[in-house]
């Protein structure tokens, strides 16, 4: 057990300094997500040769472990009473919504030829919660590490530009404050991005963005079960073979079996060994985190630490994700993922705006 921190240990240790700094970003410019940074500054170190080989033992221990507890704890965030008083209409448009963002860019993605995994991301992140929804689907994407960096530069990019545009469009539109934060919160895909964008017309658009956006991220659960029990499926007729990759034959998944440093017999375990578990043992303790804070099992004080707590976690498991970016294997991917994220973006904001100038006209 001590032989096992020790060889941990360096690897933790950058992981805090990483997650150090990118909240000290966080908190100059509080529009850019503190995971966004995490990500990028793992990524800078190791294109840089900064990261000694001695790190990537903890690296990848935190890529897997950490991911998953911020997964759970990312529950805490909803109260199904909220998603429960949007009313039935305004939850069938997140769900259309959600389920429209998701099939139909896997859909575009397999016109232009990107990869199954590449493809699936993409539609996780933009139709749910950004960087937090591509770091819990990628365990079943059968996707490279350059995949999922390019998923979550893709989200990155599009909300940040959601930041810049849709207050000027929904100006523009003559929307009011409830209309123009609902179509926030079913459009725009991290949680930050959400609140820098809606906070432009004031607390009464916040409070309609925050309450949609949780509604969503309440159907990551769900779709990763789904994903999964397809998966599972699809491998027991024999109909999904060895995953390709947008960058098949240079993304070095050949190691991939050995990336968490563990050999564990758990859900995730058989997730990667190519048997997904029917339900990923996180998705039901994300469920379980959402029971509790629906209940009066904690008091409201422990709600903000929690959120802290997971924002911190996924930020340093996003470190050891960056980490096992290249930069030069990244680009291989192309213009093509680019064209498929700023057409989701595309679509999701178009099916969002109606859905929701339907349900308050």
């Amino acid at each position: 057990m001590t032989t096992g921190i020790v060889v941990l240990l360096p690897g933790l240790l950058l992981v805090a300094v990483c997650v150090v700094v990118a909240y000290i970003v966080n908190q100059l410019f509080t529009t850019i997500s503190p995971l966004v940074v995490a990500v990028a500054v793992g990524a800078v170190l190791t294109n840089m040769r900064m990261v000694p080989e001695r790190c990537r033992p903890g690296l990848r221990w935190s890529t897997k472990r950490l991911l998953r507890i911020g997964i759970v704890l990312l529950g805490f965030r909803l109260a199904l009473d909220d998603i429960v008083k949007l009313g039935a209409p305004a939850l069938g448009v997140v769900l259309g919504v959600v389920a429209l963002t998701f099939t139909g860019t896997q859909w575009l993605g397999k016109r232009l030829g990107i990869s199954r995994g590449l493809s699936l991301l993409v539609a996780t992140g933009f139709s749910i919660c950004g960087a937090s929804a591509v770091a819990a689907m990628e365990p079943l994407a059968d996707a490279s590490e350059e995949d999922v960096a390019f998923s979550i530069a893709l989200v990155t990019l599009c909300g940040s530009l959601a930041i810049i545009t849709l207050p000027g469009i929904g100006h523009l539109l003559g929307l009011r404050a409830d209309v123009f934060g609902s179509w926030v919160g079913a459009s725009v895909h991290d949680v930050g991005q959400v609140v820098a964008t809606a906070s432009t017309s004031g607390p009464k658009a916040l409070s309609a963005a925050i309450v949609v956006k949780l509604t969503r991220v309440a159907l990551l659960a769900p779709m990763v079960a789904i994903v999964s029990v397809r998966r599972r499926r699809m491998m027991a007729t024999g109909a999904c073979g060895p995953a390709t990759t947008g960058t098949e034959g240079t993304d070095g998944r050949d190691g991939r079996d050995g990336r968490d440093g563990t050999s564990g017999t758990d859900a995730e375990s058989a997730a990667e060994a190519g048997r997904p578990p029917l339900v990923p043992l996180f998705v039901l303790g994300f469920l379980a985190a959402a029971a509790v804070r629906s209940s009066s099992v904690l008091g409201t004080g422990w709600f903000p630490k929690i959120q802290q707590l997971e924002t911190l976690l996924l930020a340093g498991a996003l470190v050891g994700l960056g980490t096992a970016v290249q930069f030069a294997r990244l680009r291989l991917l192309g213009v093509r993922p680019l064209i498929l994220g700023l057409a989701s973006w595309l679509l999701i904001a178009v099916a969002s705006l109606a859905g929701v100038v339907l349900v308050h006209r």
